[in-house]
């Protein structure tokens, strides 16, 4: 077992910090969630480093709840009124997701906002070689998270009930200034020359948008459940970034594993490929384009430099909440330390792009 796999996956007892009143919530699962029944127990996973999330376990059923963490937050962030909207629309869909059974905005049950879903029974890889399965069958698991990203591109908004979902066009210089913004006001983490270097560049040399569609945000293989024998996805996870957007943008996100090293989120970059049977990153982005109707990717550089920008927004966002005591993983000591190394691969980036 790798030791990410080892260090992410699975529960542990609830943190301090995230407990509440169990018997609010078995009150509240009881008058609004048919067929529940107690009694309940709790635990919390050990990965999410954004909204809090526990397995909660009856006699009958198991059940997962994701919340806002408590404290104070970030404006726009945590949104699970939003992941709970679109979890429900995809389901309908036909979209490999859990399947949701209420969401409430009742602060006085657990403290937060939250909502209840489906716990999807099978295997998250927590390290995007998939050192865990037999060599023979690694290309399969790639080729079933390219399936699943271009069946998410392929739904027209409208058609599935998600037409206001996010604003159309411009996600990029929305999504630049969303977290350039966060990333200038969140003080208490600091900030760095490459970080603030490449916010300029890249809002000052946005290449055009082709088309608007449902984006997940945060596609890669820790936020997909897999079936528990074979490399089929049977759910995608944690929805809190999505919104409509660029496909490219939200391709090329799930694309930046094979220039990420491993030292950060498990990456590919350095990685024998061909000797562990995973497709290169052409040939991966030759799959998507056929099951997209494109010929190519264009501006890949520049998504990537976007992409490794929002990455190093996001853990320069759990470092904040690190130093404000609230982290809702125990790993975020870890996660804040890889800040300024991302930030200047984002660089690097950009270079590759012109900058």
């Amino acid at each position: 077992m790798s030791d990410r796999q080892e260090r992410f996956s699975g529960t542990q007892e609830v943190r301090e910090a995230h407990r509440f009143d169990e018997a609010r919530l078995t009150r509240w699962m009881t008058e609004n969630i048919d067929g529940f029944a107690g009694p309940l127990q709790v635990a919390q996973f050990k990965g999410g480093q954004s909204n809090p999330t526990y397995q909660l376990v009856t006699p009958g059923k198991t059940y997962v709840l994701r919340r806002k963490p408590p404290g104070k937050l970030l404006k726009s962030a945590h949104a699970v009124d939003r992941e709970y909207r679109v979890i429900t629309a995809l389901g309908g869909a036909d979209f490999p997701v859990p399947r949701t059974y209420g969401l409430c905005t009742d602060e006085d049950v657990i403290g937060t906002w939250f909502y209840v879903m489906d716990m999807a029974e099978g295997r998250i890889f927590w390290d995007t070689a998939f050192p865990d399965v037999p060599d023979s069958e690694r290309r399969d698991y790639f080729d079933a998270m390219n399936a699943t990203i271009a069946q998410l591109h392929s739904y027209e908004p409208d058609a599935i009930g998600l037409g206001d979902y996010g604003r159309h066009g411009e996600y990029l210089a929305r999504q630049i200034a969303r977290w350039g913004g966060q990333y200038k006001a969140d003080e208490e983490a600091g900030h760095f020359e490459e970080m603030d270097r490449l916010y300029e560049w890249l809002a000052a040399n946005i290449p055009g948008e082709e088309e608007t569609r449902v984006v997940h945000g945060d596609f890669r293989a820790d936020n997909m459940v897999f079936h528990p024998t074979e490399p089929r996805v049977i759910a995608v996870l944690d929805w809190e970034l999505s919104t409509l957007g660029d496909p490219l943008a939200d391709f090329t996100y799930h694309a930046m594993m094979y220039r990420m090293p491993p030292t950060f989120t498990a990456g590919l970059a350095g990685r024998d490929l061909a000797a562990q049977n995973i497709p290169s990153e052409q040939e991966y982005v030759e799959a998507y384009c056929r099951r997209t109707g494109r010929t190519t990717v264009p501006n890949t550089d520049y998504y990537m430099a976007f992409n490794m920008f929002r990455v190093t927004a996001i853990i320069h966002g759990i470092k904040g909440r690190y130093i404000r005591g609230t982290a809702s993983s125990k790993h975020a000591a870890t996660m804040a330390e890889q800040v300024e190394p991302l930030g200047r691969l984002a660089w690097e980036q950009a270079k590759k792009a012109g900058a």
